[in-house]
């Protein structure tokens, strides 16, 4: 029993998508990174509503 060698489509299609893959993978971490960076900074604190402001 052999297996048929895959054709050339498919090594080109995993490629893509392997690419693809990475470049989402860097983007979310990019992101993730941002995030991060935002929220550990000193100045950062969630602004206070007023009970009169409304």
């Amino acid at each position: 029993m052999s297996f048929r060698e895959e054709h050339e489509l498919h090594k080109r299609r995993f490629g893509r998508n392997l690419g693809l893959g990475l470049v989402l993978a860097g983007f979310v971490a990019l992101v993730f990174g941002m995030t991060i960076a935002k929220v550990s900074d000193d100045g950062f604190a969630v602004p206070k509503i007023e009970q009169g402001e409304n």
